[in-house]
């Protein structure tokens, strides 16, 4: 015997034609836009970058999300205070006391006695961030900036991958 249709389904059938119908004349219409940034050479350390990152980014839209992911894998983002230099000293020592050089149990060593330990510190950071844009501006703290974390005593130019989805912008 095949299932029986609920009674109430002609009343709920058209509140959902009404709902799917207002939906769509409320919706946004949601932009994707995607750019690399590339970042010149640093030595190791965490540096500031929310100022070249935001130079580089196309107008941003009223409200969305900003995905950075950087490209390589011995190196990571992060998001942390902006302010006090010593911030960024201290976190390399914290980093560099974690996870240390020259350590007997490391096998990929090839390329160095900084690699595998830069490895090992972009797996703690990770390589990407999601950061919210309201008003048409990165929504961050006020003591907030974005950081490269680099790991590598030369790790050459990183490049980023820049991601905004977002609704509408203030050109519109």
């Amino acid at each position: 015997m095949p299932p029986q249709r609920p009674k109430n389904l002609r009343l709920l059938v058209p509140a959902l034609r009404n709902f799917t119908n207002f939906a769509a004349a409320k919706r946004k219409e949601m932009k994707t836009l995607q750019t690399e940034i590339r970042l010149a050479a640093r030595p190791r350390g965490f540096h500031l970058i929310t100022r070249e990152v935001m130079a580089a980014l196309p107008p941003l839209p009223r409200a969305g999300l900003l995905n950075l992911f950087v490209k390589h894998t011995s190196c990571g983002l992060c998001v942390n205070e902006n302010a006090d230099p010593d911030v960024r000293r201290d976190l390399r020592a914290i980093f560099d006391g974690m996870v240390p050089e020259g350590r007997a149990c490391y096998t990929h060593t090839m390329e160095g006695p900084d690699d595998m330990p830069s490895h090992a510190k972009s797996v703690l950071t990770g390589v990407s961030l999601t950061l919210p844009i309201t008003g048409g501006r990165l929504n961050l703290g006020t003591w907030q900036g974005i950081y490269l974390c680099e790991y590598r005593d030369c790790g050459g130019p990183r490049t980023l991958v820049a991601t905004i989805i977002g609704e509408g912008s203030d050109d519109e």
